[in-house]
């Protein structure tokens, strides 16, 4: 074999060993090889030098079936770390997730001054960088890159921002600026495929090769994995739910098109219905779903109407991709069975014959370091795959 092949070939058992521990860790040598079906003497060599590494660890012993119990390898949380950054106009929400994706720091850094230079975001970002070590008392050098998510068409290649409707940037060559700030490697791409990543990777995706991560709150996106491959579209673009147009007669969206799903579903959209419901009184959204759930018609009636349409755009998604799964997130969850109920009634009404009864619903409880948590995930990601998957940067 011509060395250069050798070296992939190991390289691609490198990583199937390692992703064996983190899908099924502790677990023992005799177990990987199973597992992975290679040889016993690949699977001592490469657990040789991961330990070495410091990026797996030797556990406690496992149960025996006769003679000395094994050792059991697992994951060692404190080997690396990484950073991961929603990044929104306003705000900055930062997490520092070890190699399991455990969120050890969470931080929200507000923006001091309403510039939106390309210069005055990488310093902001650099901030929120330092600021997630200094929290956890992790050093630069334990940093193994940061993630960030953002609003916009990214090319996630590349780390280019395409288009951001926050900053009003086009083609910003992003992440090359930030890493030569931060000497470290940076992933950059849309904030809702952070999410499907970190799905992907480490929740409620890690089963399934056909799924669908719905995010709703001040916008609604979409991400899509089609026989377990991420798909972004041609152009980055893909997932632009909430510029499906749900009436073309309806409301004047942001976009500037009429009647997009965001003119229905969205908080913005929601807190504009509840004023013209209550003459002009003002909510908030959680006001809003507070007074909604202690029984205020009006509010309880503009929730439903928003979970309806909600239900028909999710519907139209089952029968374009027929999915195993639908993973709903978000800060709009928070409305709960008000959005919810009407929801699933909607669905079940406009998919088409059969579909429904496949497609698995789960209406993910929120917190708000998942969007970060999600931009860590690029990291990790390129952590664990195979470099038959790695694309150069």
């Amino acid at each position: 074999m011509p060395p250069a092949n050798r070296v992939l070939l190991r390289a691609i058992n490198r990583s199937q060993v390692l992703n064996t521990i983190r899908t099924h860790g502790p677990i023992s040598r005799a177990d990987i090889a199973r597992v992975t079906g290679l040889s016993q003497a690949t699977i001592t060599t490469i657990t040789a030098e991961l330990i070495n590494e410091g990026l797996i660890l030797e556990k406690q012993t496992g149960n025996s079936t006769g003679g000395r119990p094994p050792i059991l390898l697992d994951l060692n949380p404190e080997s690396l770390y990484v950073v991961g950054l929603k990044l929104t106009e306003h705000y900055i929400s930062a997490a520092l997730t070890n190699i399991r994706a455990d969120v050890i720091t969470n931080l929200t850094i507000p923006a001091s001054g309403e510039t939106h230079s390309v210069e005055w975001v990488v310093d902001f970002v650099e901030e929120a960088v330092e600021r997630s070590l200094t929290a956890a008392g992790v050093g630069r050098g334990q940093l193994a890159g940061v993630g960030i998510g953002m609003a916009g068409v990214i090319d996630s290649v590349t780390g280019e921002c395409r288009y951001s409707p926050f900053f009003q940037w086009q083609d910003v060559p992003f992440r090359q600026l930030v890493e030569e700030r931060l000497r470290v490697p940076v992933y950059v791409d849309n904030d809702v495929n952070t999410l499907t990543m970190a799905e992907q990777w480490f929740g409620h995706g890690r089963d399934v090769d056909d799924f669908l991560v719905i995010t709703i709150g001040r916008g609604i996106g979409m991400g899509i994995v089609v026989n377990g491959q991420f798909y972004r579209g041609a152009g980055g673009g893909a997932g632009e739910l909430g510029h499906t147009v749900i009436d073309p007669e309806g409301p004047l969206c942001d976009c500037g098109k009429h009647g997009c799903l965001e003119t229905y579903v969205s908080d913005g959209a929601l807190v504009r219905q509840a004023r013209d419901a209550l003459q002009g009184e003002e909510l908030i959204i959680e006001e809003m779903v507070a007074r909604a759930s202690d029984g205020e018609p009006a509010l309880q009636a503009i929730f439903e109407r928003a979970g309806h349409v909600l239900g028909v755009g999710v519907a139209n998604m089952v029968n374009i991709f027929d999915p195993a799964r639908i993973i709903i997130t978000g800060e709009g969850t928070r409305a709960g069975a008000l959005l919810f109920d009407p929801m699933l009634e909607s669905i079940e009404r406009h998919t088409f014959n059969g579909l429904a009864e496949d497609v698995e619903i789960v209406i993910q409880e929120w917190g708000d370091e998942a969007w970060a948590r999600g931009a860590a995930s690029l990291v990790l990601r390129e952590l664990y795959k195979s470099p038959i998957h790695k694309v150069s940067r």
